[in-house]
């Protein structure tokens, strides 16, 4: 018979340890020669991202040993930080960006020596930074996305499409660094180029839009040893986002871009790019659901051209699943597997496709679709369950009415452990997530900090408020100027049907979020009743100071559409950032920050903090040394996570004692 015991109390196998361990996902998979490389995270040796290779007979290894760290910080988000060749002499040769100085860096993998820089150093603000490369041994370069700080400010920034030397003669001098494309626009990604070589095409798009409000496809002539020719833009524009971009064999530029309500899978003939005005038609039109997503990270990828002419998609309303599509005929037929989210980054070998997926079960592992027979099969970074799968949530997934009748999208996990049963008389506590971004969205896959506090007795509700994307791009605009209103709203609507229906119990509900969700934490805890506390995550506190010199250059302007343009509304960025109403802040918050933080830097938990002193509401602040946006490092994740139990389970009523107490000041 299986004990009682009250909500919160359930003891579990899955310790915060267990994880942190199991943060993080492969991401970057590219296939040189008959190999599958990705980048794969490793929390237990200090937050680095290797590069992992599976070589033909199935063995995984690291391309490169710690302390080398596979990761680049153009934009700050990153991107694309790795590209490979195979050559018929000597093994692969692959090019990378180590993180701690942002060098590009070429390696032969099976020859023995050390890796060697390509490219130089910058004393001159954030330096150089690189990203998205292409690989061309043919021309002797590396043809990529150069960021240069001109100063000391974030804002001090320009970008480029350029070209580095494999030979090294660019390490010790900029000069060697050759321009592809002008800096006119502010932000570009990496070239891609046309099958006969002739043509580059790139995403560009400037202040103040973001990449998923507005941005233009360029196509340039291919030079001997000069920069491009003859650029101008084919596709895109200020309310059209293109996503991505690249070649089909026969010459047609593919793109994803939104025109309509969806981002949609587009192509423009061959014959059409010489005309005047090019024209983009839709390849899979009216199925009403996203074939792109927005691109945080340079060089992400929803669709793959494959030699046959056939296209391997990413696509789906919510969840996503792999698709190859028929560009002739529109068929569009999808891969078999459990797999509920696939990540933008798709490869390709022949009639192969390898991709990053998951599931509700299944953490995200590297997917290989055979198109000749439709057998989907995992070849790399293979989820094992750590524990039994006895002690996963059960996730559902779910649609609420919010205020003026909106629709909004929750996943709900309820609490779920074999081992026990709650009273008859009890309702469980429920906390409701706020995913990031704000553009962006929480997936319905297996994440063990969810299964963390479920198989504790404690529910979570994820929350993909107004705002979030895979649902089109009204459900998207829902948030423009209304940031800190209708994700706020929209999460309290969830938590109080939860608690109407009899799901939860209506005194022991908490929020939390990291970055645009520890905003919405924030902002919850400042402009509702409905939490008895939150934990705030590396969050934007302040929006004036984030509009003006306290964040990066990437998202410096995305308060011009998400609150409104400054110059018009200052009054609207004062009313609605949490440090101005800490006042009416009653129940007790957790807050945890990275100092290394350039997105939400440290000096506005500090500022909110001053701001509530002496207010007498139990709180306390945990600030990690060397982290981040976005914790990456093992001890971190694991304080972090107990922290907020603890948190939970003095506020809720609920004793334990497998985690330290966390000790909340007044």
């Amino acid at each position: 018979m299986v004990p009682t015991g009250a909500y919160g109390t359930w003891p579990s196998p899955i310790d915060a340890a267990l994880a942190a361990s199991h943060d993080g996902r492969p991401e970057f998979a590219g296939v040189v020669g008959d190999e599958v490389w990705w980048t794969a995270p490793r929390p237990t040796e200090g937050g680095r991202r290797a590069l992992v290779r599976r070589r033909a007979d199935g063995s995984e290894e690291s391309v490169l040993p710690a302390p080398w760290n596979v990761r680049s910080r153009v934009i700050e988000y990153g991107g694309r930080p790795w590209a490979a060749a195979a050559r018929p002499d000597g093994g692969p040769l692959v090019v990378f960006v180590h993180h701690p100085d942002q060098r590009l860096y070429v390696f032969e993998p099976d020859g023995g020596d050390a890796p060697r820089p390509l490219t130089p150093l910058s004393a001159v603000g954030g330096g150089l930074r690189w990203v998205d490369p292409v690989m061309l041994l043919d021309r002797g370069e590396v043809w990529c996305v150069l960021e240069e700080f001109t100063g000391d400010a974030p804002t001090d920034v320009r970008r480029v499409v350029a070209a580095v030397p494999l030979d090294g003669s660019a390490a010790e001098d900029r000069a060697a660094v050759r321009e592809l494309s002008d800096d006119r626009h502010r932000f570009v990604t990496g070239p891609r180029l046309s099958p006969d070589g002739r043509r580059a095409a790139w995403i560009a798009w400037d202040h103040p839009r973001m990449p998923w409000d507005g941005t233009e496809v360029m196509v340039g002539e291919v030079s001997g040893t000069g920069p491009f020719t003859s650029v101008r833009s084919v596709a895109g524009g200020p309310e059209e986002s293109v996503a991505q971009v690249d070649w089909a064999p026969d010459g047609s530029l593919l793109l994803v871009s939104d025109p309509g309500n969806w981002w949609e899978l587009r192509r423009v003939r061959p014959d059409a790019l010489d005309s005047d005005e090019p024209t983009a038609t839709g390849l899979c039109e009216g199925r009403n659901e996203e074939f792109g997503g927005p691109l945080w990270k340079i060089g992400l990828q929803w669709f793959q051209p494959l030699d046959s002419g056939l296209i391997a998609v990413v696509h789906g309303k919510g969840a996503t699943a792999l698709g190859i599509l028929d560009p002739e005929t529109g068929e569009l037929v999808d891969a078999a597997g459990p797999w509920t989210e696939w990540a933008p980054t798709l490869a390709a070998h022949g009639t192969r496709v390898v991709g990053v997926a998951a599931s509700p079960r299944t953490g995200y592992e590297v997917v290989e679709l055979d198109t000749c027979t439709g057998r989907t099969s995992v070849i790399g970074a293979a989820h094992v369950d750590a524990v039994d799968p006895a002690y996963y949530p059960e996730p559902q997934i779910r649609t609420f009415t919010g205020p003026d009748n909106r629709e909004i999208h929750a996943h709900i996990y309820p609490p779920h452990n074999p081992d026990r049963i709650a009273p008859d008389d009890e309702l469980p506590p429920f906390v409701v997530w706020a995913h990031g971004g704000p553009t962006g969205h929480a997936p319905l896959v297996l994440d063990l900090e969810i299964a963390y506090f479920t198989s504790r007795g404690i529910g979570v509700a994820e929350v993909n408020y107004g705002g979030s994307t895979g649902y089109g791009r009204e459900y998207r605009n829902r948030l423009r100027e209304q940031w800190g209103v209708v994700d706020v709203e929209d999460c309290a609507a969830v938590a109080e049907a939860l608690a109407s229906e009899g799901t939860a119990d209506p005194d022991r509900l908490a929020v939390r979020g990291g970055s645009a969700g520890g905003w919405t934490t924030a902002a919850s805890l400042t402009g509702t009743d409905v939490y008895a506390c939150g934990t705030i995550i590396y969050p934007i506190l302040d929006l004036m100071g984030w509009a003006t010199d306290e964040t990066h250059d990437f998202e410096s302007q995305y308060l011009e559409s998400l609150i409104g343009p400054l110059a018009e509304v200052p009054g609207r960025y004062r009313e609605r950032s949490p440090i101005e109403h800490v006042d009416r802040i009653s129940v007790p918050f957790l807050l945890l920050q990275g100092l290394d933080d350039p997105i939400c830097p440290p000096v506005q938990s500090e500022r909110f903090l001053a701001q509530m002193a002496g207010r007498g509401i139990p709180h306390a602040y945990i600030a990690f040394e060397g982290e981040s946006h976005g914790f990456r490092r093992a001890d971190t994740m694991i304080r972090a996570l107990e922290a907020e139990l603890s948190l939970y389970a003095q506020t809720f009523g609920i004793r334990r004692t497998d985690v330290p107490q966390l000790e909340l000041k007044k």
